[in-house]
């Protein structure tokens, strides 16, 4: 599926009061991202860091969790999906052609 459908599909579930555009899904990034988190901790933790075929498919779906949220902010910002994968290529591509890809600052 590409990055703009699945926002399509997505921005069709997104369901929450207009008001808090920008800080409903922020909110859910923030807690999606820890699920993911919390399930690798417990990889590490009781298994010695070794994934299993379904600790890699649980994990697959949090992770499109965290896409859903994170299409939803997009929109509400303005972006497309691939709009926002095309800045960060840019940002990357830019950072590594002048030696920049370590070192700190969202700028540099």
């Amino acid at each position: 599926m590409e990055m703009n459908e699945f926002q399509r599909q997505a921005l069709q579930t997104a369901i929450y009061p207009q008001e808090l555009r920008t800080i409903y899904p922020l909110i859910g990034i923030t807690g999606e991202t820890g699920e993911v988190a919390e399930k690798v901790k417990k990889v590490i933790r009781d298994r010695n860091g070794i994934f299993s075929k379904s600790d890699r498919l649980e994990i697959a779906k949090e992770l499109g969790d965290v896409l859903w949220y994170l299409s939803v902010l997009a929109n509400d910002l303005g972006y497309s999906l691939d709009e926002v994968v095309a800045l960060n290529i840019e940002k990357i591509r830019s950072r590594n052609e002048r030696g920049k890809l370590h070192g700190n600052g969202d700028n540099r």
